[in-house]
């Protein structure tokens, strides 16, 4: 996959979104907005899509997935950095491997 600039962010990192406040973590990346037209219609209103990295990230303590612009995330930092991921979906997409890291099952992009 060729990216427009390259992405800050890998699967497996623990982010935090700088709006809406939770946490989760990485489990993909596009280099590029991909998703439908009908879902571009929707966040257009309230930002701009761009050739930016997107992340598909799995959110702490909830059972579903969001689709991140790079612009609305952060590295997260002290105890929100722990990979304490409340997920259904973690163990499909990682394994423990150590008390503080994750690992990705399988490459995903």
């Amino acid at each position: 996959m060729t990216y427009v600039c390259s992405p800050r962010f890998a699967p497996g990192q623990i982010v935090c979104h700088k709006i809406h406040g939770y946490r989760g973590l990485i489990y993909d990346v596009d280099g590029r907005f991909s998703e439908s037209d009908e879902w571009r219609e929707k966040i257009e209103a309230y930002q701009q899509v761009e050739d930016m990295p997107w992340y598909h990230v799995l959110v702490d303590g909830e059972s579903h997935t969001t689709y991140v612009a790079e612009e609305n995330l952060e590295l997260a930092t002290g105890v929100d950095s722990q990979p304490d991921i409340d997920h259904p979906l973690v163990r499909d997409f990682f394994k423990q491997t150590g008390h503080d890291s994750l690992s990705a099952r399988r490459s995903i992009n």
